[in-house]
């Protein structure tokens, strides 16, 4: 007979099994997937889920927008496919803006996990492709119709066969036909490679469900954040913070209310959505919302079902973080990546000492159209290419600790090498470095941004589509410290270009983009002497700018 101590370390060692199980599923994601921003930058997310579709483990890699969006999109495939239509081997696909992760360019595939013909969970993941047609990748659609292929819920594979029909569909929709079907088939392979792994676990610990398993996960992760969240100090805190939005600014707010057991976001006072595409799915808010509270308050629980239950978010209908079918989403990331600041902004209220200053936050995405110009002499080999970049501007610094620089907070997602994104399409990088200064002064100084200089290959042109912030409203600082350099995007001649949208780059001319630096934490007068001493010396401060 099985001791209770016994069971416990059994489900423990098991636990931890699960989610090497998933981290090997998104591995095998990033190893056979053919876009940049899934095998370079690990724009993804991989998970295991029960039967009635909660997620218990996520992959360590990945992103909280893509993870805690998609633990809620499962409980839609279930739903629209239907128990009794679900079989060993099918496959499921959308990109659904409001039943999958926010935007059309995020796929998200979920399959049935059987052993021994029993259905036992689900495995899903999603990855960003570099094109779902339509406008692009960018801001200036002014209904979701425009921005791209919505593939609503439906099968991808029916008992292992793959609808060839949709691939034909997909394949005539898009601009980078190879690499877009080529990453759908990745999708489904980390899907596989999760359950193949998972009937191994299943073998080995005598398993013939994940019932069990799934309580214990989710017993002691709820209990476990109800108790960090029991020993908040009870009340309301509110925030409230202004990006740049497309044409003008817009005003995100944020009230949270910390019970005993839960604590509530609402984002009433928020902007109202705008006919341009940086609107927010409520799914995505809740996702950033969600992550910016456990970052706060709970950070060393586990992701799943149960530890995400706590925090609940609401929004009033059609604002701009709880934007509704039609509304143009394609780069909601512009503005749900605020929304772990706005949250952990409010909390400082009740928590000081131990939320760090605002950041760049948004993502600094650029995507590239590459084209021939009409210059008849220039060399031979022209091609067009869509080229997805991705780039971060500086963190905001910590009670205690300097900000970091270039780094995607709250995404994760890391920077392209610059060599795979000129293998991508005909253009030369010319300068990626950080940018001195940028970093807002304080007792412990703000991360730096970047300088990026990009122009085409000699006899080539292109279009880009801006998706930048923190040019009109940089981070903010805390306690004392100064805020961080605003962002410009330009042209080396000086030519001052949008934040949003998409704009022109003629043959011998380069883009030049700073990105924005984060907040400083503390009276820049406490500063240790030696820390400045250390900036000037590695070149993160001149020597004017310091006096």
């Amino acid at each position: 007979m099985t001791q209770p101590g016994n069971l416990s370390v059994s489900n423990q060692v098991m636990w931890n099994r699960l989610i090497s199980v998933v981290e090997e599923q998104a591995q095998a994601l990033i190893r056979t997937a053919f876009s940049t921003s899934v095998r370079e930058a690990g724009d993804l997310s991989a998970g295991v889920f029960d039967v009635r579709g909660a997620m218990m483990a996520q992959a360590v890699t990945g992103t909280p927008g893509h993870v805690n969006a998609m633990a809620e999109a499962v409980g839609h495939f279930i739903r629209e496919i239907g128990e009794v239509q679900i079989f060993e081997g099918d496959v499921y696909i959308t990109n659904d803006p409001w039943k999958g992760t926010g935007h059309l360019h995020d796929i998200t595939m979920v399959s049935p996990s059987f052993y021994n013909g029993k259905l036992v969970g689900y495995f899903a993941s999603t990855a960003h492709v570099v094109d779902v047609g339509g406008r692009g990748f960018g801001a200036d659609g002014r209904e979701v119709y425009e921005e791209g292929l919505l593939i609503p819920i439906m099968k991808f594979a029916v008992r292992g066969e793959v609808n060839r029909d949709l691939i034909k569909i997909v394949r005539n929709n898009v601009r980078e036909a190879d690499q877009v079907v080529g990453d759908l088939y990745s999708l489904a392979t980390c899907n596989e490679t999760g359950h193949k792994r998972l009937v191994d676990m299943m073998d080995e610990f005598g398993l013939s469900d994940l019932e069990a398993l799934a309580t214990f996960i989710f017993d002691h992760s709820r209990r476990a954040t109800i108790e960090l969240i029991a020993a908040l100090p009870k009340g309301v805190c509110e925030n409230e913070m202004m990006v740049d939005g497309y044409d003008e600014s817009i005003r995100l707010a944020v009230k949270l209310e910390i019970g005993s057991e839960g604590v509530l976001a609402d984002f009433d006072g928020t902007s109202p959505a705008i006919a341009r595409g940086i609107n927010v799915p409520l799914v995505y808010t809740k996702a950033y919302a969600g992550y910016g509270l456990k970052c706060a308050i709970a950070p060393e629980i586990p992701n799943n079902a149960a530890s995400l239950a706590p925090f609940t978010v609401k929004a009033p209908v059609n604002c701009i973080l709880n934007a509704v079918h039609p509304a143009p989403v394609s780069v909601r990331h512009v503005t749900g990546h605020f929304i772990p600041d706005l949250v952990m902004g409010a909390l400082h209220k009740l928590l000081p000492g131990r939320i760090p200053a605002e950041g760049a936050s948004a993502l600094w995405n650029i995507h590239i159209s590459a084209r021939p110009n009409s210059d008849p002499d220039g060399p031979k080999g022209y091609r067009k290419a869509e080229i997805l970049m991705f780039n971060s501007g500086g963190g905001g610094a910590r009670p205690g600790l300097d900000g970091l620089s270039a780094t995607a907070f709250p995404s994760g997602v890391h920077t392209m090498p610059i060599e795979a994104t000129e293998h991508v399409g005909p253009i030369v990088i010319w300068r990626k470095e950080l940018r001195p200064g940028s970093g807002g002064a304080g007792k412990y100084r703000g991360g730096m941004g970047q300088v990026i200089e990009i122009s085409a290959t000699p006899g080539h042109e292109f279009d880009f589509s801006a998706m930048f912030d923190r040019v009109a409203n940089p981070a903010r600082g805390r306690e004392g410290g100064e805020d961080g350099a605003a962002g410009s995007v330009k042209l080396d001649d000086g030519t001052v270009l949008k934040t949003k949208g998409r704009q022109f780059v003629p043959a011998g001319r380069t883009l030049v983009l700073e990105l924005p630096g984060g907040g400083g934490y503390g009276a820049p007068g406490q500063r240790d002497s030696g820390f400045v001493e250390r900036d000037l010396e590695n070149g993160y401060l001149s020597p004017k700018a310091e006096a």
